[in-house]
Order: structure tokens, then C-alpha cells, then sequence
């Protein structure tokens, strides 16, 4: 029997080594971090254009975790630029092997409750585990800190 499970936390993957066992089953756990790391992080931020970088440390920063979409567009004007740049870093990383598949945007819209069909964003947030390692990787950035990610190519065309 061979199952694949990305994304899993330990308590998960500990139950089903034992609901296996109980059946005789032999079963292998290959077990995948898709968690942000810092180095993860300052690699993400790295490979970010000017804008994108910014919108993602006012997340961090300013909002810890959540911020209005009305006080990004005041600081770094129309968002559709930072938010295309956002999410192909997640893919383009994937790719060349920055972090695993299954890695969760660490940066996510909210949408507006009150208009469902209207996909306008109100907000963007990130959850309160991923918000320390950003905010250690925005430090090792600004030369705060200890991250050590290599440098990535310079990203054209996003």
C-alpha cells in the first residue's frame, strides 16, 4: 500500500502509522515541510519586485498579520501589480526548488462578506504562525539578522 499525504501535521501522520499497524498494513511516511521557514521566507521576499516587497511587509509589519486593502493602495497604489508579482513567486519557487509543492501562500486576500459575487479584496492577511518568520526575515533583509538564503536571479517580467 503506498499513500501520499503533503501538508499533514505530526498528530496526523502519527494516527495513521498506528490506524495502519492495526491493520497489518505496512506503511511508509514520507513526511514534507510545506511550513514557512525564514530562510524560505527571505527567499520569497528576495525574489519579490520593489512593490511586492513592500506590500508584503506592510502585512507583516504594519498590519501584523492583517491589513486593510484601502492603506495598501494609499501606500503602494494599485495593488494588481503586487498581488500578480505575490502569487507567482509561490510557483515560480516550486520550480526551482526554493521550497516544496504544497507550500501555502503566505499572503492571502479577504474578500468582502457583504458581496460575495464581487470579488473585491478588502484586506490581506497572513496567519499569526508565519507572521515571526517574516518578520525575522524582513529582518535579516534590512541586515537585523541571520538569514542566509541566496541571493535569486533577478525576477524579469513579473
Amino acid at each position: 500500500m503506498k499513500i501520499t499525504i503533503e501538508g499533514a501535521d505530526k498528530d496526523f501522520t502519527e494516527k495513521l502509522v498506528a490506524l495502519a499497524a492495526a491493520h497489518h498494513a505496512e506503511l511508509t511516511v514520507a513526511a514534507v515541510d510545506t511550513s514557512w521557514t525564514v530562510e524560505r521566507a527571505t527567499r520569497y521576499l528576495r525574489s519579490l519586485t520593489a512593490g511586492a516587497r513592500r506590500f508584503a511587509e506592510m502585512v507583516v509589519v504594519n498590519g501584523d498579520g492583517y491589513i486593510e486593502a484601502d492603506q495598501l493602495r494609499a501606500a503602494v497604489g494599485k495593488l494588481n501589480g503586487p498581488t500578480v508579482a505575490l502569487s507567482r513567486t509561490i510557483p515560480r519557487g516550486v520550480r526551482e526548488g526554493w521550497w516544496p509543492e504544497g507550500i501555502k501562500a503566505p499572503i492571502t486576500p479577504v474578500y468582502d462578506p457583504e458581496n460575495p459575487s464581487w470579488h473585491k479584496n478588502i484586506a490581506y492577511t497572513m496567519s499569526s504562525e508565519d507572521v515571526p518568520v517574516f518578520r525575522s526575515a524582513i529582518a535579516a533583509l534590512a541586515g537585523r539578522g541571520t538569514a542566509t538564503a541566496p541571493e535569486p536571479p533577478v525576477p524579469w517580467g513579473d
